[in-house]
């Protein structure tokens, strides 16, 4: 029956006038009311409902009783850390066979060559190999007692894993190395570790190792190639006294010489992670099982309800195994029987890779997530496309604020297909870690991927995270709540203006995530990690309402100007970088200088399309060489200054403009996409000093 307030609306008295007033009626207007109202019961039936929270998101951690107002996950029961999970996958040897049982012996390690689909070896197949590499390896001397270090210096690919696998399995210790540290930091690698024998993918790297080595003492033995090696490369190694042969012939000496297992327990040595570093040598964090597995399992422990790892999930791994986020990620896939497909070795590739793969899980860093965000507004070139495009997101951003996780809305179908497609059209997992994002790129990817995405927090002391967001909490501008392997504190600052009671301060970590120290260095880990065990990571945290973390500024990067004013150079790039017309930036001073300069790298998508708009002609380089050009983004940069609270000192007075980014291979990133402040400042101490020298005039 129809209410009788609602036939009054109408201007109707009873049941009988409402049919009258249907049968007035038209048919297109029937028609669009049936289309209408079929549209609204389509949309009630099918609305999704919001995933239920994983805790009261108002609350995400609580204080730890007797730990001075240090804070814990709400996940746990108790204030004791989680170090594990499953009862049968305490070490990475048992992730390894309990992904084994769970997958039942299926496709494990992917890879592919170009234009071609990937091709797949089993778990069952990766078993054999690890055993009979690791039987080599125990041929050759190394023992969990003696000689247990095993190089590793390789682009992601199943060999990696593999090596990686097989020092599990007899308790041997995987130490990376990778090119972009230089010769002189894997010389120094090979021998504070006393690295006898390294696993290399191609004959490139066997020769720069020779190189590292060449004329001084060395402990290398044994170089094992991926690659078939030459008869002349043979050849130069026995002059060194060191055998180079492939990997498949030190399979093949495993096969003849095969050793049962040696499983390792919890708590002894699995990696030795050698950290890039932005100033001096790199320093050797050595990291147990029990480590990795503690990181692992508080991640499956987070995700667990909202999105369970199971054995159809296919990861992509293309950030480099070398560093502990990477592997991680592989751990969590391991442990559940997934898969996982490399990708081709060039980055230019990936997103070819990708479609072919078609993943489930994606990690990625802000940097690719910067680009997938510039390239999506690039092509939304004209004010009705950015107008759309923009309305589109706060439509999907609005329901993901109220929890709901989609890619099947008509947002989705009209607008955002396209960038979901092009990851390959199954993603369901993205987490970005390893450098700080962009709230305003984070939302917008998120809303647009119409996944789960989370935002880590962490470093390689702390194995690879710390803190991460829950499910539910699509907010940006955080880093999440403590995982549940580790507690969290802040501790004074005082010449920063800092102080713990005010909710601020140096992020430190404690629990079983956390590292046993540096490799032969004391002291260096005396200087990481306190009496009481915690670790100080030098980064600068305010803790939030809702008990999640914010990170705010760096504390190893500060300097005192010439007036005597505290100077964090990172937390001035942070406000600089929103500016439309910066791709880079890089923020200088020193305590003989009352002010601060920068080298800026110009974003050329924008800036093109500025100079478009405002009549200027010329290239990229052209432009970058024009004063009012500039000017203009000097001019922006000190907006952004002040709207974001930067104090005048801390405002630079003058830029040098640069048209090369700054990247790994020239030597002015780390590897974790990091600036390597002494390095640019070596790089263009020409320009700096002509900048303060017309400053100074």
């Amino acid at each position: 029956m129809l209410s009788s307030e609602f036939l009054k609306k109408l201007g109707l008295t009873d049941g009988e006038d409402f049919s009258q007033y249907l049968r007035s009626l038209s048919t297109p207007t029937l028609v669009s009311m049936g289309a209408v109202a079929a549209a609204t019961t389509y949309y009630l039936a099918t609305r999704p409902k919001a995933l239920p929270p994983v805790c009261d998101l108002s609350l995400q951690s609580v204080e730890v009783q007797g730990e001075d107002m240090a804070r814990r996950s709400v996940l746990l029961n108790g204030d004791s850390h989680m170090t594990h999970l499953y009862n049968d996958a305490k070490t990475m040897y048992e992730f390894f066979l309990r992904g084994a049982r769970m997958s039942n012996y299926g496709p494990c390690l992917g890879s592919r060559k170009p234009k071609q689909p990937y091709e797949w070896i089993s778990y069952r197949e990766v078993m054999e190999r690890t055993e009979n590499l690791g039987s080599a390896f125990l041929h050759k001397g190394h023992s969990k007692t003696t000689d247990q270090y095993i190089g590793i210096f390789s682009q992601n690919r199943p060999e990696w894993t593999i090596t990686e696998i097989a020092c599990y399995t007899y308790s041997l210790v995987s130490v990376p190395l990778y090119d972009t540290l230089g010769t002189e930091a894997i010389s120094y690698i090979i021998d504070k570790a006393s690295i006898s024998t390294i696993v290399c993918d191609v004959v490139d790297k066997v020769e720069m190792v020779l190189e590292c080595i060449k004329d001084r003492p060395h402990s290398v033995k044994t170089i094992v190639s991926m690659e078939t090696p030459s008869a002349e490369l043979v050849s130069r190694g026995q002059q060194a006294e060191i055998h180079i042969l492939s990997l498949k012939d030190m399979e093949v000496i495993g096969m003849n010489n095969h050793q049962p297992p040696v499983p390792p327990c919890p708590e002894d040595l699995a990696v030795i992670c050698f950290t890039s570093g932005t100033t001096g040598h790199p320093k050797g964090a050595m990291l147990t099982h029990g480590n990795i597995v503690s990181n692992c399992s508080a991640f499956i422990r987070t995700t667990e309800v909202s999105c369970p790892m199971r054995p159809s999930d296919v990861h992509i791994s293309y950030l480099p195994l070398a560093h502990m986020f990477e592997r991680v990620v592989q751990g969590v896939m391991i442990a559940h029987g997934a898969r996982i497909g490399f990708f081709q070795g060039d980055i230019r590739l990936l997103m070819d890779d990708l479609a072919a793969l078609k993943p489930t899980v994606f990690p990625v860093v802000p940097r690719l997530l910067n680009r997938m965000y510039d390239k999506i507004f690039g092509q939304a070139n004209t004010p009705l496309k950015r107008w759309v495009l923009g309305f589109a997101y706060r439509r999907k951003e609005a329901e993901m604020l109220k929890g709901i996780v989609r890619r099947d809305s008509i947002w989705d179908r009209l607008i955002f297909r396209k960038v979901q497609a092009s990851l390959g059209g199954r993603v369901r997992l993205m987490i970005t870690g390893a450098a700080p994002i962009s709230p305003t790129v984070l939302s917008f990817l998120r809303a647009a991927m119409g996944c789960q995405f989370y935002e880590g927090y962490g470093q390689t002391e702390c194995t690879a995270g710390c803190t991460m967001t829950l499910p539910g909490d699509w907010s940006a501008g955080h880093v999440g709540a403590p995982l549940p392997c580790n507690s969290v504190k802040l501790v004074d600052v005082p010449e920063m203006n800092y102080l713990a009671v005010n909710g601020e301060g140096e992020v430190c970590v404690k629990g079983p995530n956390v590292f046993q120290g540096y490799l032969k260095d004391p002291e260096k880990t005396k200087e990481a990690i306190d009496e009481d065990g915690w670790v100080h990571t030098g980064d600068i945290g305010k803790w939030l309402p809702n008990g999640t973390l914010k990170i705010v500024d760096r504390k190893k990067h500060i300097f005192k100007l010439a007036q005597g004013e505290y100077i964090a150079p990172e937390k001035i790039e942070n406000v600089y970088i929103h500016s439309d017309a910066v791709a880079q930036v890089f923020v200088h001073g020193d305590s003989l200088q009352a002010c601060l300069v920068a080298v800026v790298v110009p974003d050329p998508d924008f800036l093109c399309g500025w100079a478009e708009d405002t009549g200027l002609e010329g290239t990229y380089l052209e432009l970058c060489g024009r004063k009012e050009v500039k000017q203009a983004i000097l001019d922006d940069i000190l907006r952004l200054g002040k709207e974001g609270g930067l104090k005048s000192f801390e405002q630079v007075k003058a830029i040098h403009i640069h048209t090369e980014l700054f990247s790994i291979q020239n030597n002015l990133l780390t590897p974790t996409m990091k600036a390597k402040r002494n390095e640019l400042r070596q790089h263009f101490r020409a320009q700096i000093d002509e900048l303060y020298a017309v400053i100074n005039v």
